[in-house]
């Protein structure tokens, strides 16, 4: 049973001097294969099964770690895969794209001693796909019927955990997304070197075939009003997501050649799936041959210059603000970029763009770090003479997200939110201003990570339950 995980090493050691455009995907292949690495069962039994599990604290689905990384080394593979689907819906999904080093991974015990950590994603997403091959991933358990049925808006990791766990309650469970396919940003807005679309595709269609049913191409407030939706159903789940981009003020930011993050990165994706994608085929959004400036410094902004690579760039640079020490992506995914030849410009932001209707450049300027703003972070101001170019034939816009106006879109100007767009909610109950109406993930707490979309997912759950159950308990004493 046991197989041998593969760690990526970057092309700065495979390949030195070899970089953008130069790359071929059989590049990174024989890269994999030249650096293999010990076994699961290896790599799990190096877990010191300390006192306090440091990583299941610091993992926002409190996953029993030690637990199933034990029964992973003792070659219990079964055994470790239930346990570790026992408290998210999505193993291997996290595996693939949570930022370990920022939970559970960098609070390893392993790690603080100075040896490195577990690699706990690997092992998880070994064990998940193994029970893939191996047919131990059993179908949703659903429950007896309730004669409820519950409508769910938005696709994401949110609506798909609270989905599961709902139709395993017994509740008649709908899902409505205005894309052709459910996933989210699963889908659509990571990369398919990251997160293969096959892993996201097979679990929506376990979801399917347990009775949840897809409404796709369905956007509420044009196909709908959200009144309509709370008539249909016995209690509604927003988990749309945010998905207004943060703009860029700036003279030239209209010029062609100027992109959003998302229509970047969602024409490659579905380059992927094999669709027709006009703006891909005529150039407007591939990077083959182009100088590229990505302007953020979050995972969507690592996400982009690591596609940019891979699609053939002639350059790729990635301006930002702050500094490294600064950057609120992940670290792991920097040095993964750096190593695939992308250039960081620190602490450097846009002032214009050059060119009449077609971008061919950047003028930007330098930035230094002042006093901390109001999160404790230092602010960053601008550093007087540090003006200078880059060339760009493609910008991508990458500042990360913000919720779009849900009032106004699904004609529920009653649907309270708070100062930032986001949905407002009773933090006991998880429910909006409107009774029966929920709310969870991103559009709840603001752009964040999957495996906490997962965890409200299932939280969320919980409380419509209880809501539904006691309204269904006072109609029967009635």
């Amino acid at each position: 049973m046991a197989e041998t995980m593969l760690k990526f090493v970057g092309t700065a050691q495979a390949y030195p001097g070899k970089r953008g455009a130069e790359l071929r995907a059989e590049d990174f292949r024989e890269i994999a294969d030249r650096y293999a690495v010990p076994t699961a069962e290896e790599q799990a039994s190096r877990c010191s099964q300390c006192g306090v599990p440091y990583c299941s604290v610091h993992c926002p689905l409190h996953n029993h770690i030690p637990d199933w990384l034990r029964l992973t080394a003792e070659g219990r593979l079964r055994e470790a895969y239930a346990l570790s689907n026992s408290t998210s819906t999505m193993p291997e999904i996290c595996g693939r794209i949570c930022p370990q080093d920022r939970l559970c991974e960098g609070n390893c015990v392993i790690e603080f001693s100075g040896h490195g950590a577990v690699t706990i994603g690997s092992v998880e997403k070994f064990v998940t796909d193994t029970a893939w091959e191996e047919g131990w991933v059993e179908p949703v358990a659903v429950g007896p019927a309730r004669g409820q049925s519950v409508g769910i808006v938005g696709a994401g990791p949110a609506g798909l955990a609270a989905a599961e766990y709902l139709r395993e309650y017994g509740y008649e469970v709908h899902v409505y997304d205005r894309h052709d396919r459910a996933g989210g940003l699963l889908t659509y807005g990571i990369p398919g070197f990251k997160l293969e679309k096959h892993v996201v595709m097979r679990r929506i269609e376990r979801l399917a075939q347990g009775g949840i049913s897809f409404h796709m191409d369905f956007e509420v407030g044009r196909d709908a009003s959200l009144d309509a939706l709370r008539k249909r159903h016995d209690s509604l789940l927003i988990a749309t997501g945010v998905y207004k981009p943060r703009g860029i003020q700036a003279p030239g930011v209209g010029a062609e050649g100027i992109v959003e993050a998302l229509d970047y990165l969602t024409a490659s994706n579905r380059k992927g799936f094999g669709d027709a994608v006009p703006a891909f085929d005529d150039g407007s959004l591939d990077a083959r041959g182009k100088h590229v400036v990505v302007v953020g410094g979050g995972d969507t902004a690592m996400d982009c210059v690591r596609t940019a690579v891979r699609q053939g760039a002639a350059s790729v640079k990635c301006l930002y603000r702050r500094d490294r020490a600064n950057m609120p992506g992940s670290q792991r995914e920097t040095a993964n970029a750096e190593e695939e030849g992308v250039e960081f410009v620190w602490l450097s932001a846009p002032e214009a763009f050059d060119g009449d209707e077609r971008v061919t450049g950047v003028r930007a300027t330098r930035m230094r770090l002042g006093a901390p703003d109001a999160s404790g972070r230092r602010a960053p101001e601008l550093d007087p003479g540090g003006a200078f170019q880059l060339r760009a034939d493609l910008v991508i816009k990458a500042l990360g997200f913000e919720p779009e106006d849900l009032p106004r879109l699904f004609g529920a100007e009653e649907l309270g939110v708070t100062r930032w767009g986001t949905l407002r909610t009773d933090g006991r109950t998880m429910m909006t201003s409107l009774d029966g109406v929920f709310a969870a993930g991103d559009i709840v707490r603001g752009a964040s990570l999957v495996v906490w979309a997962i965890r409200d997912g299932r939280d969320v759950a919980a409380h419509m339950h209880a809501w539904m159950r006691a309204r269904a308990d006072a109609a029967r004493a009635a």
